[in-house]
């Protein structure tokens, strides 16, 4: 029985994670433009941010952010105004700066950062971490807090299982759009779009919406 649980946990997590989405952007964006070592770190941050909404999830932020919509309003303002700042900062880029952004010198443990408080500041995952992982606590479990806490855990270290590859593939193509900076500038420009319209999606999102 606990074996068909994880094996039913395992599928339907590969299914959330290989979605498309913010995160998923955010990796493929970070590894073309600065490498494949910028698009690890930046899968390693939104990772950990899932460690962290484990730990909020376990405490039981998830069944605040459902019953209280001033929270969760703010929690996602918050978020959205964070992933329209990363979607400005994309569509203000110019070729000029490009290669000055892409240089080894730009921070790894910032990037990690960036990618950690794009997945914290996203309420939904709290309360889609609330509504999915209990589904998979067996009604035998003799300790079902600490159940949904390593589930939490499972379901961030195969997000950088995932991402991590993802983050690699796309780092391959770094060298080929560094060296043909006017598509590197509308990459950057097309990514700016797509945070932008998920800054708008989440703001005007409802806690139900999936």
């Amino acid at each position: 029985m606990i074996e068909a649980q994880w094996m039913l946990f395992l599928l339907a997590s590969l299914a959330v994670i290989v979605t498309p989405g913010q995160d998923m952007i955010l990796v493929m964006s970070r590894s073309v433009t600065h490498g494949t070592r910028a698009g690890l770190a930046t899968a390693a941050g939104v990772s950990i941010g899932l460690v962290g909404h484990t730990v909020l999830a376990t405490l039981g932020l998830g069944v605040l952010l459902r019953t209280s919509e001033w929270l969760f309003t703010g929690i996602k303002l918050l978020g959205a105004a964070y992933l329209l700042y990363l979607g400005v900062q994309l569509l203000r880029a110019r070729s000029a700066q490009l290669a000055a952004d892409a240089s080894p010198a730009r921070s790894h443990l910032r990037l990690f950062g960036m990618g950690a408080a794009s997945n914290i500041s996203n309420p939904k995952i709290a309360v889609f971490y609330f509504a999915f992982l209990p589904q998979f606590v067996t009604a035998e479990a003799r300790h079902p807090t600490l159940t949904i806490f390593v589930l939490g855990l499972a379901f961030a270290a195969l997000t950088f299982l995932i991402k991590g590859p993802v983050a690699v593939f796309a780092g391959r193509l770094s060298s080929w759009f560094q060296s043909r900076p006017r598509v590197l500038l509308w990459l950057y420009r097309f990514s700016g779009l797509v945070m932008v319209g998920l800054a708008v999606r989440l703001a005007f999102s409802r806690r139900g919406d999936t």
